[in-house]
């Protein structure tokens, strides 16, 4: 779709507007500064761990109680992994302070560019409640018009339903005049695609795109479009 017939992007966020730091060398800083050595697989191995868990788990996190109580769980499992005496709490600590997310160098300014050109910009993730948080630290916040997050909504990517909430946040816009970008290909592709919404592929690893969809090695493709 020619993108001066545009008028939303529904955006992904991890792996197309931000990404998270390797966390396992600042477990292994922060623990350090704790009184606790770890090896950095073994950081690797407990963050891995806990990743598997969050992803399964993070639509549990609807809202801000839900989300400590998720994030005690994972840094439960840190514990046990690393089989350490550190308290809980101070895990909990140590690994909230190793997760970390940029956004990608391009992100900023087609945000800026979209803005300019009266596009309107949705973040439509499958994300717990803290991405307002993340987007806000990362300087994201401002360049996006709204954020829909499936823990919140109830619904996750691929389901058509978020990507219809997006819409709506989007001030309405008809699926025909919009396009989602997005890096996996199942819930962004797919879904995009089910929601009737032209699919982006965000293909950073050079992942081949399906018959039809267009791919593009940064986000700044988009303005190519």
């Amino acid at each position: 779709m020619a993108l001066d017939r545009v008028k939303a992007a529904l955006l992904d966020a991890l792996g197309t507007l931000v990404e998270l730091e390797r966390p396992w060398p600042h477990l292994v800083a922060e623990l350090r500064a704790r009184g606790v050595s770890v090896g950095e697989d073994d950081a690797k191995r407990a963050m891995l761990a806990e990743m598997s868990y969050y992803k399964r788990s993070h639509d549990d996190a609807k809202d801000f109680a839900g989300l400590k109580e998720l994030r005690r769980r994972c840094a439960a499992i840190v514990q046990a992994e690393l089989g350490t005496a550190l308290p809980l709490a101070d895990v909990e600590d140590a690994m909230l302070a190793a997760i970390r997310f940029r956004p990608y160098p391009e992100v900023p300014a087609v945000l800026g560019a979209l803005r300019d050109r009266g596009v309107a910009r949705v973040v439509v993730s499958n994300w717990d409640v803290s991405l307002h948080d993340v987007l806000e630290r990362t300087e994201l916040r401002p360049l996006v018009d709204a954020v829909v997050t499936s823990a919140e909504f109830g619904a996750a990517k691929p389901d058509p339903a978020i990507f219809a909430r997006a819409l709506e946040l989007a001030g309405g816009v008809a699926p025909a005049d919009a396009v989602h970008a997005g890096d996996d290909l199942d819930a962004d592709v797919g879904g995009a695609r089910a929601a009737g919404i032209a699919p982006v592929l965000v293909a950073r690893d050079g992942e081949a795109a399906p018959a039809g969809v267009r791919a593009i090695p940064t986000l700044e493709g988009l303005l190519a479009g």
